[in-house]
């Protein structure tokens, strides 16, 4: 028993969804038997962004239908009713078991053989497990993992139970910092324990980091940092405490685990080329086999940004691009473009989160010397409005990301356009200081003028209009780097679940 498609999308995430949307748009709609989309999720591919925030609340949240794909990107609600108008074959609920990328063909776990002509992996990540770290009780009904619709379900019944108890967070990245805020908003206590110095150390400086721990303490927030958990205590099926390899015992009527995930590449390990974790692809997203194209987190691309360094991203902004990345360049092929090489994807790695009434978002890459600038002395409650402040960082000379918390839309517009045209800063503590915004703004216009108009490079037209406007900066000396030139830049998420 088989069926035959021309287009299968391997996944039911974020990537997939993007990916149907510029398959229909591109096609002038697809035919039944073009596209089909495989999920081992039993409804249609939603905004994964909205497990870790609105989805949480306790009240107002977000439930589906309101945030399928492509909501996020300011797009089309693809409801299970949008794919069946458009001739679109959703197999939910059904796993994968194995891949025959010779024979282009996948066995479900019905027992159903489906091929294609194209394949698009977008099978994602799955959650480290404790186990992984010889902790066990993880199965316990009252500890929880977050990555798809029924762990968040799960999540929420927990919260509602243990109101006003003790909940352990195990681990201090992007996961547990965003549950911690859900778990203070559902006023049950946390503590967090991570084996790092300090929360999100992969992004942020100690400084940011100092910032968003003494603001989760004033909403009482316990940190253990530089700690393992070792092993959990179980009652009746229900973790009753977490023991540290210190020996502390925490009390915990529930326990959120974050600590990690790992793309799911399993079905190709042995048939497609892996790197960074990922399955490897050029920057059509296309992998060794040139009938099969990875996107979103399982896919380790070059990045043209950054000399063609080939990196791997999980966060939804990379899932959304690579996604239309790959459709524009499977629709290339089969009109018979001809492919040119290339350096790399011409993606801004983008980053974002939003927890309690604070918003950052961060772009580029966190290499050379971060030099922060803004008020970080804002506290919960406190007069005077939200906090602003940031960091920069520099390297050769060169702006090489930055990272920025309460910014406006065209701020936040105006300094990733600054990484994006890889903005020249001097001698930082020299010429921001004495020379401030001016300096920032004259060598922003002076770069960007090369960059769009190819003054170097004999003539090329812009490829974005250039609006040369000045906003104000956020402070003196480095926040004047800030370029606020007021160019909408393209790559900025609009609506963010």
């Amino acid at each position: 028993m088989g069926r035959a498609f021309a287009y299968v999308i391997l996944g039911g995430g974020v990537a997939a969804g993007y990916a149907a949307l510029e398959l229909v748009r591109h096609r002038d709609g697809a035919s039944p038997g073009q596209l089909c989309i495989i999920s081992d999720e039993a409804v249609a591919p939603y905004e994964r962004p909205a497990l870790s925030k609105s989805y949480l609340l306790p009240q107002g949240a977000a439930r589906l239908p309101a945030f399928h794909t492509c909501v996020g990107g300011n797009d089309e609600l693809l409801t299970e009713q949008w794919y069946k108008d458009h001739g679109i074959e959703l197999v939910l609920a059904t796993r994968v078991v194995s891949a025959d990328v010779r024979r282009k063909a996948l066995l479900t776990d019905t027992g159903e053989t489906i091929s294609y002509n194209t394949l698009i992996v977008a099978t994602g990540a799955r959650a480290l497990k404790l186990e992984e770290f010889g902790v066990t009780v993880s199965d316990a009904g009252n500890v929880c993992y977050l990555r798809g619709l029924v762990d968040a379900d799960k999540m929420v019944g927990v919260m509602r139970s243990c109101h006003g108890g003790n909940a352990v967070v195990i681990g201090g990245g992007y996961i547990g910092m965003e549950c911690a805020a859900a778990l203070v908003a559902n006023e049950i206590k946390v503590t967090m324990v991570f084996p790092r110095k300090h929360c999100m150390d992969r992004l942020f400086t100690p400084k940011i980091a100092e910032f968003y721990e003494n603001y989760y303490a004033a909403k009482g927030v316990t940190f253990i940092k530089g700690a393992r958990v070792t092993s959990l205590e179980a009652s009746d099926g229900k973790v009753t405490g977490a023991i540290l390899r210190d020996g502390r015992r925490l009390p915990a009527d529930m326990v959120v685990v974050g600590i990690g995930a790992r793309a799911n590449t399993g079905l190709f390990d042995d048939q497609l080329t892996m790197e960074k974790g990922g399955i490897k692809v050029n920057g059509r997203m296309q992998t060794s086999d040139a009938a099969v194209y990875a996107v979103g987190d399982v896919a380790a691309f070059p990045v043209a940004l950054l000399g063609g360094d080939v990196r791997r991203f999980e966060h939804v902004d990379c899932a959304r691009r690579t996604a239309r990345r790959a459709v524009a360049a499977i629709l290339e092929r089969a009109d018979g473009a001809a492919e040119q090489e290339e350096t790399g994807f011409d993606y801004l790695p983008y980053f974002y989160s939003r927890v309690f009434g604070l918003s950052w978002q961060f772009y580029g890459d966190n290499v050379g010397e971060p030099v922060h600038f803004g008020d970080f002395s804002v506290s919960p409650g406190a007069t005077g409005g939200r906090p602003k402040f940031g960091a920069c960082w520099v390297s050769g000379g060169l702006v090489a990301g930055v990272f920025l918390e309460g910014g406006s839309r065209e701020e936040n517009e105006a300094v990733a356009s600054a990484v994006r045209c890889r903005a020249r800063i001097g001698d930082v503590a020299a010429e921001l200081e004495s020379r401030g915004l001016a300096f920032a703004d004259q060598e922003c216009r002076r770069k960007w003028t090369r960059r769009c108009y190819g003054l170097a490079a004999g003539g090329d037209k812009p490829t974005y209009a250039w609006h040369a406007t000045v906003g104000v900066a956020a402070a003196v000396s480095i926040a004047a780097f800030a370029y606020w030139y007021g160019w909408q830049a393209p790559y900025v998420v609009k609506r963010e679940f």
